[in-house]
């Protein structure tokens, strides 16, 4: 794929891509990642964990807009590790991205590696997460990016902020290694805790008039969530970092790897109020279908009083996921510009099932060297570019914003080219699709994939590689000395 050129591409599945901006850089922050097994008591038993800085929660990592960020990792565990830095542009700097075996080889046991980024025309919540085997399930923070200097939200000032990441507690076992689904999770939980039916829950502490920032990041491997807050609304001003045209709602729905800001203001009664999640799946699969809740706590209201319970929609309630969905717009305004690329270089149409999984009939089969290196280093025999842009055999296009088939003479007539979300990561409608665009314009090797694990493992994942261009400033930069050795 040459740089520059366009890409449109119909999912049906669920994937992660990334979009790409530049600016400067304005100061560097430096963080240090040690990687430990620990055992740790959570729901009331002790189990071993891998843990950064042999401690829980995670670290968040903070910076600005504009920022130089190093991150060094040094692996004291047992397991190979990768982090990935979900969402984050790295602007010809596939190296620093993350995911094994795509951007780079693990760093092994004893060993340490830089991830070493600028943050390029970014802000709001992010995360990072572990992109090997199943750690994601445990090695994951928090990215909050604010904005420049003297720049301010694009919406009204909060008293305050919350991270809020909606998780799960589960036990992967080596069964996974088969190509078993991982056993049901123990738990949901928010920032760790599970809630009042065991004796952790998160408590949020509001005073009366005030508003606040929910930063809320869903680190679950496999469930799409509702969530809401009992007798709130929330106000929607941020998706995947990008900012959004604010919309008022009872409940948002956020899917694995997203990330949603949200302005919610103290303005009921003075008392205790459930914030509460639950899966969202209309498709007749198996899912841990526990509510787990969390507290948002007048100041000076006793613990004493019974917080009242959100009421959540029902967990197949298809209606009002689409028309959440259909609600989130980017800002477009002069600040915060909606490039939509309105010429289309390339067409591909990808789908994926539960029981295999493949993109337009190809699966695919993890490598033993990183691709980024193969391609940098010209390695033949890692990885091939004969990707077909149809599949070489047809089949239904309903496992997969529409429902049902997608029509390519009635369809693209509906598409928003005007103030379309812009994500990093995209929930897709059971039986349905949607589709995406973005410019090929970042020269290296990226990786897409399913975000539900179980579909990552079956092989709902590829790789797009995008060429230099004319320019050493279009071109991948050089290695660097430390990058991890297969």
């Amino acid at each position: 794929m040459k740089l520059d050129s366009y890409l449109q591409l119909f999912f049906l599945g669920c994937f992660y891509f990334s979009w790409f901006l530049s600016s400067p850089a304005e100061a560097v922050r430096k963080y240090q990642f040690d990687i430990r097994v620990k055992n740790v008591s959570r729901l009331c038993y002790a189990k071993p964990i891998v843990t950064v800085n042999g401690k829980l929660p995670r670290p968040t990592v903070y910076t600005r807009e504009g920022d130089r960020v190093l991150v060094n990792i040094t692996n004291y565990a047992q397991y190979s590790i990768s982090i990935h830095w979900h969402g984050l542009k790295q602007i010809r700097n596939g190296w620093a991205d993350g995911p094994a075996y795509i951007t780079q080889c693990p760093i092994k046991t004893g060993h340490s590696y830089t991830y070493d980024f600028t943050v390029m025309g970014q802000r709001g919540t992010l995360w990072w997460h572990a992109h090997i085997l199943w750690l994601r399930a445990i090695v994951y923070g928090a990215i909050v990016i604010m904005p420049k200097e003297g720049r301010m939200f694009p919406f009204p000032q909060p008293h305050g902020e919350i991270k809020i990441i909606l998780d799960v507690e589960t036990l992967v076992n080596q069964a996974n290694k088969l190509g078993l689904p991982p056993p049901t999770s123990d738990s949901h939980t928010i920032n760790g805790k599970p809630g009042p039916l065991l004796p952790y829950t998160f408590s949020m502490e509001v005073e009366a008039g005030k508003t606040y920032l929910l930063r809320i990041i869903n680190a679950a491997l496999n469930d799409e969530l509702f969530f809401a807050t009992a007798g709130h609304n929330m106000t929607v001003v941020e998706i995947d970092a990008v900012y959004t045209k604010p919309f008022t709602t009872r409940v948002i729905l956020i899917a694995p790897g997203q990330t949603t800001n949200v302005l919610i203001k103290a303005d009921q009664p003075q008392s205790r109020y459930f914030m509460a999640a639950r899966p969202f799946m209309d498709a007749p699969v198996p899912v841990d279908n526990k509510t787990v809740t969390a507290i948002l706590h007048y100041k000076g209201i006793p613990n004493t009083v019974l917080p009242s319970m959100p009421k959540l929609p029902a967990p197949n309630n298809t209606n009002v996921a689409l028309r959440y969905n259909n609600r989130l717009r980017s800002l477009n305004t002069p600040q915060s510009p909606a490039k939509v690329p309105l010429k289309v270089d390339h067409h591909l149409c990808q789908n994926g099932t539960q029981l295999t999984a493949s993109l337009n009939n190809i699966t695919f089969v993890m490598p033993k060297v990183g691709l980024l290196q193969a391609h940098y280093f010209h390695i033949k025999g890692v990885f091939k570019t004969d990707f077909p842009d149809r599949p070489p055999v047809p089949f239904n296009y309903t496992v997969g914003s529409g429902v049902g088939n997608f029509d390519p003479s009635k369809d693209p007539a509906k598409f928003n080219l005007v103030d379309p979300p812009e994500r990093n990561t995209v929930g897709v409608p059971t039986g349905g699709w949607t589709a995406i665009r973005f410019r090929a314009d970042n020269p290296g090797v990226w990786f897409m994939h399913c975000h539900l694990e179980l579909h990552t493992m079956w092989g709902l994942k590829m790789a797009f590689v995008v060429e230099n261009g004319m320019s050493p400033e279009e071109s991948i930069i050089p290695p660097p000395k430390d990058l991890p050795l297969c």
